[in-house]
């Protein structure tokens, strides 16, 4: 089986991301909201990291392959606790933590292709201000696939109902 893969688009860059086999259950939730659009900021006390404050929202999950030394490509989902909800894209040295102290996110996406552009992403959100990233999967088929809809049989993709006609959500 192929591991499912996302495609994220940030401040003008394209990355893939792949599915980590440890996180199963926040890969799933995370998936449900795809296309998932927000802004990314940079971090305050990680090092080099940026990030979506997602302030009390409530995916879903608890705490599955997390950690506080996420290596640059790791996509970490921090479910809340201590400090409010984040996703944290770490593009270089990074020791995840908050005014609190440390933390600990579910690692549950790393960058396969397009790592050389993380110190640029990085560079770009801490100069020039927060950064629009999207989050979808890199082509419709594995949108589909992984939500168990075989978009030839059900006749048109994105048919409305079907698993692969979710809209964006934005939080």
């Amino acid at each position: 089986m192929n591991t499912p893969r996302l495609r994220i688009r940030a401040a003008g860059f394209s990355f893939i991301a792949q599915a980590h086999p440890d996180a199963p259950q926040t890969f799933a939730a995370f998936t449900r909201l795809l296309p998932y659009r927000q802004k990314l900021i940079h971090v305050r006390w990680s090092g080099e990291a940026v990030w979506v404050p997602l302030g009390d929202f409530n995916l879903g999950v608890g705490f599955e392959n997390h950690t506080s030394h996420p290596s640059a490509g790791d996509v970490l989902f921090y479910p809340g606790g201590l400090s409010e909800t984040e996703l944290l894209i770490a593009y270089g040295g990074c020791s995840f933590s908050s005014k609190m102290g440390p933390l600990a996110g579910n690692h549950f996406l790393t960058l396969v292709e397009g790592r050389e552009h993380l110190p640029a992403l990085g560079r770009a959100v801490l100069w020039q201000g927060a950064q629009e990233v999207e989050f979808d999967w890199e082509s419709p088929q594995s949108r589909c696939a992984e939500a168990g809809d075989d978009p030839a049989a059900a006749g048109t993709q994105g048919q409305a109902g079907g698993p692969c006609a979710a809209g964006p959500l934005i939080v």
